[in-house]
């Protein structure tokens, strides 16, 4: 009799880039509330995992300067082993998620969190986050600042960029 696989908790750690300041100076700014300007990371195998300027990097959870999350969101559990895993963020950081490929609207921290709850749970994150970018260039002041904005280059300080041989640098 086959045992049943082992099933490994998935999380979603939430940060506001902001800290509150979204919530307070977006009706003024874009006329339109906004919560927060979302970092996000996955929380899986004992380490946070997140996307930047600098490629795919690893911590401890909770170990950027960012500091304890703003919020946690369950995303279910995997069966996808820790090997595999890291088999798949090195392809990741080999093709699409490389630094270099980092853009602050198009291509983030979002949609690689994005990618990889998809692949461990099937599920996306919450479009609250997806959407976030859309929702600011829909904004006359979000289409005048984009050429300053697309120039942001954004790297969570506090983490180990991912490499292939051991899964960390």
């Amino acid at each position: 009799m086959d045992s049943p696989p082992m099933l490994y908790p998935v999380k979603l750690y939430v940060y506001d880039l902001s800290k509150g300041m979204a919530r307070r100076l977006s009706p003024i700014m874009l006329g339109k509330q906004l919560d927060g300007i979302w970092h996000t990371s996955i929380i899986v195998h004992r380490d946070e995992f997140f996307y930047g300027s600098g490629g795919i990097s690893s911590c401890p959870p909770g170990g950027t300067l960012l500091g304890p999350p703003d919020s946690i969101v369950d995303l279910g559990c995997t069966e996808v082993t820790e090997d595999l895993f890291l088999e798949y963020l090195a392809s990741l950081g080999d093709s699409i998620f490389r630094g270099e490929s980092y853009n602050l609207f198009d291509h983030n921290c979002n949609t690689f969190s994005n990618e990889v709850a998809q692949f461990l749970t099937g599920r996306k994150i919450p479009s609250y986050i997806t959407d976030l970018p859309s929702e600011v260039l829909a904004t006359p002041f979000g289409q005048a600042l984009r050429p300053l904005l697309d120039s942001i280059q954004i790297q969570p300080p506090g983490g180990n960029t991912f490499s292939r041989h051991n899964g960390q640098s």
